[in-house]
């Protein structure tokens, strides 16, 4: 059953579009005079938080170093968990579909496999009015989430799905004691829950281009006589695509079990067992 190779990069585009949301964050310095002295991009890296906070304790003076590359302020983010979400199971066999490769192809989708990602997100500041900056412009946004419209589906970009952001928590830290050499490390630690959707193989199925609904009398008994005609419905014209835009109509034909023929309501009535496409 596994093996069939198919990627819709979920994850990989997950991460990318967590990361967009906190990648264009400033930090304005102001004087005694309340006038803006500098104007801070804050850099934005996926890496884990104990790689960051130990760099930033090898070096006592970040401001002053400039053979070192990282500055302060700065935040990282990082998937720290993946949980499945059984609240939004729906029923395995939905499906949806879409146009195939050809008239008598329909590529189908079927149910999704929802899961929450667990990011989180740190702020590093040498001061707290820095890590507050940052900060405030962070929270207002979620009360407490924030939904973005994707598309799964690269191949496909008129399929979209909502994907919420929930904020589910604000954490602090100032490793302000120590040693006088020691470097003061503040630290904002935001936690994030992403609901994102898994979903299988696209799988190509035939398209049903002709319906036959045999009517029996249901007064007749379970006999061989109680068959009373036929109705076989097909696209017109054959070659329909079948889209829910498409411009198409149908062919109807009724069969009666008596040999009689003649258009009743605008249905063809042929001889019994007659098939008109």
């Amino acid at each position: 059953m596994l093996g069939n190779h198919f990627y819709h990069e979920r994850l990989r585009k997950s991460v990318a579009v967590f990361g967009a949301l906190f990648n264009n964050i400033y930090v304005i310095r102001k004087n005694s005079s309340n006038q803006v002295i500098s104007q801070v991009k804050v850099p934005l890296s996926y890496a884990p938080k104990n790689k960051f906070l130990e760099r930033i304790r090898e070096n006592p003076d970040l401001d002053a170093n400039t053979q070192v590359a990282m500055k302060l302020p700065r935040m990282s983010f990082e998937i720290v968990s993946i949980a499945y979400d059984q609240g939004r199971q729906l029923q395995k066999t939905n499906n949806f579909q879409q146009a195939g490769t050809s008239n008598a192809l329909r590529n189908k989708f079927y149910s999704y496999v929802p899961y929450n990602l667990g990011f989180q997100l740190n702020i590093y500041a040498k001061t707290q009015d820095d890590a507050l900056q940052v900060v405030e412009q962070v929270l207002p946004y979620f009360n407490p989430q924030y939904t973005l419209t994707l598309k799964p589906f690269t191949d496909y970009p008129d399929i979209k799905e909502d994907v919420p952001i929930a904020l589910n928590g604000v954490d602090f830290s100032d490793d302000y004691e120590g040693a006088l050499e020691q470097r003061r490390t503040i630290l904002y630690t935001l936690t994030f829950d992403m609901r994102i959707n898994f979903y299988g193989p696209i799988l190509p199925k035939n398209v049903i281009r002709k319906s036959i609904n045999n009517i029996y009398d249901m007064n007749a008994g379970v006999s061989g006589e109680d068959f009373s005609g036929r109705v076989t419905v097909t696209p017109d014209p054959l070659t329909a695509i079948g889209l829910a835009d498409s411009d198409f109509g149908f062919t109807e034909v009724i069969e009666e079990k008596d040999n009689r023929s003649y258009v009743l309501n605008g249905y063809v009535i042929t001889d019994y067992f007659s098939i008109e496409g």
